[in-house]
């Protein structure tokens, strides 16, 4: 079968790389641990926390004894899938910026801000609040990205994650979204296969005509 158009919409995972905070204990290192000058295989070590650049967050991460990262299916992550413009919104996302797109239950659904246009952590990134959480909650759609490092800032209680998260609703941060037009594409997810644990770095792209 044809695959069309491959769109990555992932963060490269690098050191000084934009992580949450700015804080240095989130940056990656790699480190060679063997190389050709020593006569051995060139191999390197990669210490990365599980939420950094692109990836998948399990219920674990927001709610004592929730469910872990291997609980999250490529059904839910993988599928028609939509993106919309959202750069015009500052500060947050309101339920009231979501209306217009018209979102459908089962939807996909992809937000593209202001976030996608800087390779550094803004600290007033655009975060979707509390009421255009629940109102995706209620739509019941299967998931939802973001080009920010976090679907919300560090609000109290972090209720935006809980509310989808305790609707099922599978929520994927630090797309790279700056290079991709609005639309309906074919999204692709693929977390490491991890289990057990709150998040899972991961690799996506779209599939556009």
């Amino acid at each position: 079968m044809g695959w069309g158009r491959l769109i990555d919409i992932s963060m490269t995972i690098e050191e000084g790389m934009q992580v949450w905070d700015n804080l240095a204990h989130k940056e990656p290192a790699i480190t060679n641990v063997q190389n050709h000058d020593q006569g051995q295989p060139h191999e390197s070590q990669l210490n990365l926390n599980v939420h950094t650049g692109t990836h998948v967050d399990a219920p674990l991460h927001m709610i004592p004894g929730g469910d872990t990262i291997e609980t999250v299916t490529l059904e839910q992550l993988c599928g028609p899938a939509r993106v919309i413009d959202l750069t015009g919104v500052k500060d947050h996302i309101s339920k009231e910026d979501l209306l217009p797109f018209a979102i459908r239950r089962g939807e996909r659904i992809l937000f593209k801000t202001s976030s996608s246009y800087s390779e550094r952590f803004d600290p007033d990134f655009p975060y979707l609040r509390v009421d255009g959480a629940e109102y995706l909650a209620q739509i019941g759609v299967a998931a939802v990205g973001t080009d920010a490092l976090g679907i919300e800032r560090a609000q109290p209680g972090y209720p935006t994650h809980r509310t989808l998260m305790r609707s099922n609703v599978v929520i994927v941060e630090g797309l790279r979204l700056r290079h991709v037009e609005a639309g309906n594409y074919t999204l692709v997810v693929a977390p490491l296969k991890l289990t057990g644990i709150d998040a899972a770095p991961a690799r996506a792209f779209l599939v556009g005509d």
